[in-house]
């Protein structure tokens, strides 16, 4: 999964069930405060005085044989954010939330 990092709108596909999004989510954006203004919505309020705003949407599924594996869409917005503190943000961010694999 290669998102640019400095990219200023980008749309993700999350292998997590909500529950675990949202648990986690105030962590992986530490030191940064997490609001969350509407169900299934969250702002980063970004040190620099620019926003991160996320929306996420429920996805079936994903069935490979027996196992079936959640998912979620996540769209993300950097506001007033420059490319420096986009990429320092989001390597810390995928750091966090990056699950076991190979």
């Amino acid at each position: 999964m290669f998102t640019p990092l400095a990219v200023e709108r980008f749309t993700r596909e999350q292998g997590c069930t909500q529950t675990e999004w949202e648990r986690d989510l105030p962590a992986a954006a530490k030191p940064h405060r997490v609001e969350r203004p509407a169900p299934c919505q969250a702002v980063v309020q970004i040190d620099c005085g620019g926003q991160l705003h996320l929306v996420w949407l429920v996805l079936p599924p994903r069935q490979i044989g027996l196992i079936h594996l959640p998912r979620l869409q996540v769209d993300f917005r950097f506001e007033q954010v420059d490319a420096r503190a986009r990429t320092a943000f989001m390597r810390r961010f995928d750091l966090f939330l990056q699950r076991g694999g190979g």
